[in-house]
């Protein structure tokens, strides 16, 4: 994927479950990460009979843990703790805050409602286990009520920003209060709102309470700078979190993988070399420093990117970090490319991105965001069913002989190198789930379900649903104003239409209405439902 040009505007049949081949699974088993209750209510009541009060967005919750604190390996090596960790849930500006939003991540199934009654009367997000108390309805399929909380929609229970419920119906007035039983509430995980993304922390114990305290996500200084504009975006993908995070520290696929939707690329300086390809590869050089169980940072001949485990994956490709410092100071022009690398279940993942840049800012205000993704998306599509085969051939040959059954011999795969170094020696090559995952790929779909763009981003994406909408009923408008036309012909033909001239207007306008129609209906199924890429005819 080329990170440079997700910044600009554009221009099979189903095969059977594969197991992930990994160390600690027995052989032709399903490997099961050890069971995690998704809330323990005795321990939720305690926490809002003796709640402490954030001064940021942040709530906390009761959920019993998966695993214990991160032990050294065998060989040594920390071991990464999956659960220690923030994760992204999706770009404020495509939250709506008038219904509840249903997320997987880590395994976990969450919803992101907006509590309007907190924060001062301001409203805070808040961030619950999705599934309601009384029989685990999921309460993404919920509403928000007119007093502000969420509310199940299977037997319309209410609960309040700390998991509380606060209301059952079917509960008569005068007898109990059965709604203040610790079995009535609801798991809260602690969030915060930072650079304009909702990030929420995968544990609910009482002593995390205060995680910001102690530990915050990544933050991005750039994209709060009021000198800079971001774009913003989110995808759900057909391949794990680890083959995602693989192939956006590849640069050199970028124009085999993308060829025709970008500007051709400048070839590299390589003396010596007789052959060259019309895609324009070419060495690229990179350093690898500051490696450790947090990530790493890559320097490379023109540009420099960072990995803060396990999500956060930032640089810029056009500038070295002491060149970045300085035209902070400066005010140079700069790009920064963010993106957040979030493992959804095995063989599923989602990628948040955020655009930074100082330079072109005049574009954002007569660009809107949709058509980024026109050309965004084309790029994701562009190498989704190779990503999603190659994950199938890894599973095969099993992550730990990852670097025996690939051949990486030059400088160019160095991040992909180190990646997996982390990924093997601080993960034994497996995501730490949050909830019972079953270690198995999904079937491969057809393609056509794999390239969709509806469900994986429209349905997530708040200016791109606005667009489909709009450009739907401008479609259905067109169609009626051309039936219209015709029928104003034959209604007016002999008086206010004599002439021939006035009967080829006439008919001219219906044919380009409809003909403006069927444009647009081929425009909307292959910007917003599915477009084939086929390499070969590139």
């Amino acid at each position: 994927m080329d990170p440079l040009s997700l910044v600009l505007p554009p221009r099979a049949r189903a095969r059977p479950s594969l197991p992930l081949r990994d160390s600690a699974a027995a052989p032709g088993a399903a490997s099961l990460v050890p069971p995690r209750r998704p809330w323990d209510r005795a321990a939720t009541a305690r926490r809002l009979s003796s709640s402490t009060t954030t001064t940021v967005s942040a709530v906390a919750s009761e959920t019993t843990r998966a695993e214990e604190a991160p032990s050294p390996s065998r060989s040594g090596e920390e071991r990464f703790d999956w659960l220690d960790q923030w994760y992204p849930v999706a770009p404020v500006c495509d939250l709506d805050p008038r219904e509840p939003h249903g997320k997987t991540v880590l395994g976990l199934r969450i919803v992101a409602w907006f509590d309007r009654t907190a924060g001062d009367g301001g409203g805070d997000w808040r961030v619950f286990d999705d599934a309601c108390s009384h029989r685990l309805a999921p309460l993404s399929e919920g509403r928000i009520d007119d007093k502000g909380r969420l509310q199940c929609v299977y037997h319309g229970w209410c609960f309040d920003g700390r998991g509380a419920c606060k209301f059952i119906p079917q509960a008569p007035a005068l007898g109990p209060p059965v709604h203040k039983n610790s079995k009535a509430c609801v798991a809260s995980y602690p969030c915060v709102v930072q650079n304009n993304i909702l990030w929420f922390y995968p544990r609910s114990e009482p002593e995390h309470s205060d995680v910001l305290q102690r530990k915050r996500p990544p933050y991005i200084p750039e994209i709060d700078d009021p000198s800079f504009v971001t774009v913003y975006g989110i995808r759900d993908l057909s391949y794990g979190y680890d083959v995602l995070v693989e192939n956006l520290m590849d640069p050199a696929h970028v124009p085999y993988a993308h060829k025709g939707l970008m500007g051709r690329l400048r070839k590299k300086e390589d003396p010596g070399r007789v052959e060259f390809d019309k895609e324009g590869g070419g060495p690229i050089k990179m350093k690898i420093d500051e490696a450790n169980i947090d990530g790493f940072m890559s320097l490379q001949d023109r540009g420099y990117f960072k990995f803060e485990a396990p999500c956060t994956f930032y640089g810029s490709p056009l500038r070295t970090t002491a060149e970045a410092d300085q035209g902070k100071k400066k005010k140079q022009a700069q790009v920064m490319l963010v993106f957040l690398c979030i493992p959804v279940s095995p063989g599923r993942s989602r990628v948040v991105w955020a655009f930074p840049r100082n330079v072109g800012v005049w574009l954002d205000k007569i660009i809107p965001r949709w058509y980024y993704h026109i050309g965004q998306n084309a790029i994701l599509d562009s190498d989704i069913y190779l990503l999603h085969i190659e994950e199938r051939n890894f599973a095969a040959v099993g992550l730990d002989n990852w670097q025996k059954a690939c051949y990486v011999p030059t400088s160019s795969d160095n991040m992909i190198i180190s990646f997996r170094n982390w990924f093997r020696k601080h993960c034994k090559n497996q995501v730490g789930w949050a909830a019972p995952t079953v270690n198995q790929l999904p079937p491969t779909p057809t393609k056509d379900q794999l390239m969709e763009r509806y469900w994986s981003h429209v349905m997530q994406c708040t200016s791109c649903s606005a667009a489909l909408k709009g450009m739907k009923a401008l479609e259905v408008a067109l169609q009626v104003a051309s039936v219209a036309v015709v029928g104003f012909l034959a209604v007016a033909k002999g008086t206010l239409v004599t002439s021939v001239v006035q009967r080829a207007v006439v008919v001219s306008a219906a044919v380009l209405c409809f003909a403006a129609s069927r444009w647009l209906a081929n425009f909307i199924e292959k910007n917003f439902y599915f477009q084939d890429y086929v390499h070969a005819y590139k």
